[in-house]
């Protein structure tokens, strides 16, 4: 059995390294807004993801990761203008 996590990131980093981190989180994930990506992972791809950032990242930046492990029960509510979440190209 594969155990899925449906993983939310955020991100706060330099302007330098803010388009490297966002190419390699769209390898893996769904961008929804600027700094965040969403989708669902397993255990081992979200360790290559983490390796991938890490190589990157330097002492001021911030990754953050929320894990759901039932993605059925996640329940969203935004305001404002709503975004085509299929896979947004700055």
């Amino acid at each position: 059995m594969v155990i899925l996590m449906y993983v939310i990131c955020a991100y706060d980093v330099d302007e330098k390294r803010g388009t490297k981190i966002k190419k390699i989180l769209r390898k893996y994930l769904f961008h929804v807004q600027r700094s965040v990506f969403e989708g669902e992972l397993t255990p081992s791809v979200f360790e290559r993801l983490k390796e991938e950032l890490d190589a990157i990242i330097i002492d001021q930046d911030e990754i953050l990761f929320y894990f759901v492990y039932n993605h059925k029960q996640i329940y969203k509510n935004s305001l404002g203008c709503k975004k085509d979440i299929s896979n947004i190209i700055d």
